[in-house]
């Protein structure tokens, strides 16, 4: 990381930018909350219709403003992302042309291409990603729950177990996809090596009539890399879904449960 991290130096503007504009979306959208417990316990409570709108066209507001942000967030984060990836990938390609005949041919010449397109690629997305999660994500989470004690302290401890219980989650997700990430480069190294091969050695195959033969090995280069990105696409998904490993689901039916009991028992 640090080696990567000089390539944003031309791009340091929109490498803050990014991320505070994200962070004012979080802001908004933890404002919500409390708007709409206003528009419960003020609006609808003492039935002020007035009260209700200003709060809705509040709310209208805040969601724009959020929208603008994010907006703003992107554009800037895949500003910089795109920057980052142009440098990097001159960088190597001139690194690449200093390399000896030797260090070319022990690295492949299609991994080699890989690096420089696809592995890039992932890099730049990678780098978009974090400048539009690197504050929002944390914040979300410690203002989410900052905001629940501020509401009701009982229903606010779930989720000091919940949040603790889906960190352990998406480590576990990553640490068993990044192995699978590092076979699924190497199965698209041996995929791009058979198509090269095939490519420059066209007219011995056909000489020696050896095209069945080099597409059944293709055809077995390539569905083992589709095996490995369907299995790690399909752990990789789990992040997208954190309640699907059952905490985020049982935080919230335990929050439901225990809200809709106080709203039911009598008052003492």
């Amino acid at each position: 990381m640090r080696k990567l991290i000089p390539y944003l130096k031309n791009y340091k503007k929109e490498s803050i930018i990014g991320p505070l504009f994200k962070l004012l979306e979080a802001v908004f959208e933890l404002i919500v909350p409390l708007v709409t417990a206003r528009i419960v316990d003020i609006g609808i409570q003492n039935r002020d219709i007035p009260y209700i709108w200003k709060m809705a066209a509040l709310l209208v507001a805040f969601g724009v403003m959020g929208l603008l942000c994010s907006l703003l967030a992107q554009y800037f984060a895949a500003k910089a992302a795109v920057g980052f990836g142009t440098e990097l990938r001159h960088d190597l390609f001139c690194h690449i042309e200093q390399l000896s005949y030797a260090a070319v041919d022990k690295a492949g010449s299609a991994t080699l291409v890989v690096r420089i397109t696809s592995d890039i690629n992932q890099v730049q997305s990678g780098v978009n990603l974090v400048l539009r999660l690197f504050l929002r994500s944390p914040f979300i989470v410690v203002g989410a729950m900052v905001m629940a004690f501020t509401i009701n302290v009982k229903t606010a401890l779930i989720f000091v177990v919940t949040v603790p219980l889906l960190a352990l989650v998406i480590y576990g997700i990553m640490i068993v996809t990044i192995p699978l990430y590092k076979k699924v480069q190497k199965a698209l190294d041996q995929v791009l090596v058979s198509t090269r091969e095939n490519l420059a050695g066209i007219r011995v195959i056909r000489a020696f009539c050896t095209q069945k033969k080099e597409q059944e090995e293709f055809d077995t280069k390539s569905e083992i890399l589709m095996k490995l990105q369907f299995l790690t696409g399909r752990i990789s998904a789990l992040l997208n879904v954190p309640d699907s490993s059952g905490a985020g689901g049982a935080g919230e039916s335990d929050c439901f449960l225990y809200k809709s009991s106080s709203i039911c028992s009598p008052p003492e």
